[in-house]
């Protein structure tokens, strides 16, 4: 895949209004009701490493992966300039590899909603399941819903424009292959001034609850809950967002 080149130069920029310090106490209450207060804990899929940090400053011990050079460059800038300690690891995170296990795995931001079939899907909760994740550790992970690509962004087209940059977002959603399909056409300003044309195009796919709880219980996990987001209600049909956690159970 090749998404998140020319775009990881703006993303920030685009996502200011994303609420990460939200979301990362969401998450942090969500690791901490199943006695997950510190340790190891990956980030898959942790783009410029916003989320990453703010999980680093909760506590934890934080790894993140992802598979564009561009986006980590970024993350190891913020790095330097916070001091923090954190390792970045390019990656593909359907194939993703440790030096040991973690206490828990967090993949947030509709970065599963990536993985484009039920097979890669499954094996990346196996890998944490046999592999990775501590005995008890958690995976909690978010998904942009079904709902959500057919309702709000399918056939939609979303642009915006700034000084430092614009973007034209254009969606088409399969209903029958659940696949949203955006194309990206970003112009990004140089220090001449000038604007330079870059255009991305990315896939993402929709999971129902049904299929979930199937694929985590092939992997091995257990799933616990599948939340609407930012809530402890369970998801609903209207979800936009939907939260899961499952664990690795105990060893025999």
């Amino acid at each position: 895949m090749e998404a998140y080149t020319g775009f990881a130069e703006v993303y920030d920029l685009f996502m200011e209004e994303v609420p990460y310090r939200q979301w990362s106490r969401y998450i942090t209450e969500l690791l901490e009701e199943y006695g997950i207060c510190d340790g190891l804990v990956l980030d898959l899929g942790c783009g410029t490493g916003v989320l990453t940090e703010l999980l680093a400053l909760a506590g934890y011990d934080m790894i993140g992966i992802d598979l564009s050079r561009e986006m980590l460059e970024i993350a190891t800038e913020r790095r330097v300039q916070s001091g923090l300690n954190i390792l970045y690891l390019c990656q593909d995170m359907r194939e993703f590899e440790l030096y040991g296990t973690v206490r828990a795995i967090v993949s947030i931001c509709d970065s599963m909603n990536y993985i484009l079939t039920e097979e890669e899907f499954t094996h990346v909760l196996t890998l944490a399941a046999k592999n990775y994740l501590d005995y008890g550790g958690l995976f909690i992970f978010d998904l942009n819903t079904e709902y959500k690509y057919r309702e709000l962004l399918g056939q939609q087209t979303i642009a915006e424009n700034r000084e430092e940059g614009s973007f034209i977002w254009e969606n088409d959603y399969d209903e029958e292959e659940m696949i949203n399909e955006y194309n990206l056409t970003l112009f990004i300003r140089e220090d001449s001034g000038y604007y330079r044309k870059e255009e991305e195009t990315h896939y993402q796919r929709a999971y129902s609850c049904e299929t979930v709880q199937k694929m985590v219980e092939q992997s091995g996990l257990k799933l616990l809950q599948i939340y609407d987001a930012f809530t402890h209600e369970p998801a609903n049909e209207n979800s936009e967002r939907i939260y899961v956690i499952c664990q690795r159970g105990e060893a025999e």
